[in-house]
């Protein structure tokens, strides 16, 4: 069995695949305090729970953007499932040709996002990527990866409005009843939520402008929507035409193929 996983910066996602495909997957949040022994206890609780064996893992991969997680992680793997971790870094095979300024840059988690949605659809993709940070990741159909936008991810702009501005409460990110707002609440979930379904539409739009400046057929262009809230904008969104909240996790076991030992 193959385990992936992958470390964000609020969450994260561990997924169990086997010979059938993805069989588990489960979730913790960050937390740079803890220890090799404390992850060992919780993958021992999630297998157990499934009725699994630790020992039927026979390889690792990790995509992070939370450095200081990694020491203990990556010995919790060598003390409980007995190997080394292949860790999506620079130099790893993707089957993408990186073209943005330096692609050390570049954060695991755009690449394996970017690696599994032009795997699933084999066209021109831009993958939006609703975590911490809002991504907007742009592959032409030759397999190039463009270039991202970054913005301040849902959580965390509402959070800072919350932060800064005294008398506007703690929100649930949910569709309100209406667009104008007849409270402080309905309003403030107003400009959540379909504030940040006019930007992603806006910016999905430029991108399709420039790629298509740049000869992909506009047509053909997929975008596909991950991450926590992909849905509730989605839902909304007259750009994105998918979502899967597993693009990640697929897109470390396709890294993984292409990088696993002989």
């Amino acid at each position: 069995m193959l385990l992936a996983i992958d470390v964000g910066n609020t969450n994260i996602v561990v997924g169990l695949y086997g010979e059938a495909g993805l069989m588990h997957v489960w979730r913790l949040a960050t937390n740079k305090e803890r220890t090799s022994d404390e992850f060992g206890v919780f993958f021992m609780a999630m297998f157990d729970n499934a009725g699994l064996e630790m020992g039927g893992v026979k390889d690792v991969i990790i995509a992070s953007v939370a450095p200081n997680v990694m020491y203990s992680l990556r010995h919790s793997i060598r003390k409980f499932f007995g190997c080394t971790p292949v860790i999506v870094e620079p130099g790893i095979k993707t089957g993408l040709n990186i073209r943005i300024d330096n692609p050390k840059e570049l954060g695991a988690d755009l690449i394996v996002g970017a690696v599994a949605a032009y795997g699933i659809y084999k066209s021109p993709v831009i993958v939006v990527d609703f975590g911490t940070a809002t991504k907007l990741s742009a592959v032409s159909g030759k397999g190039e990866f463009l270039g991202v936008v970054i913005c301040p991810g849902i959580r965390v702009s509402a959070d800072a409005l919350t932060q800064n501005a005294a008398k506007l409460p703690r929100v649930e990110i949910e569709k309100p009843r209406n667009v104008i707002g007849t409270n402080t609440v309905d309003s403030m979930q107003s400009g959540i939520v379909y504030g940040n379904v006019g930007k992603i539409d806006f910016l999905v739009k430029k991108i399709k402008d420039e790629m298509a400046a740049a000869g992909e057929n506009r047509d053909k262009i997929k975008v596909v929507a991950t991450g926590g809230l992909a849905r509730l904008i989605a839902e909304e969104s007259g750009e994105i035409d998918d979502i899967n909240g597993l693009l990640t996790l697929e897109g470390l076991r396709i890294i993984y193929e292409k990088n696993k030992p002989v």
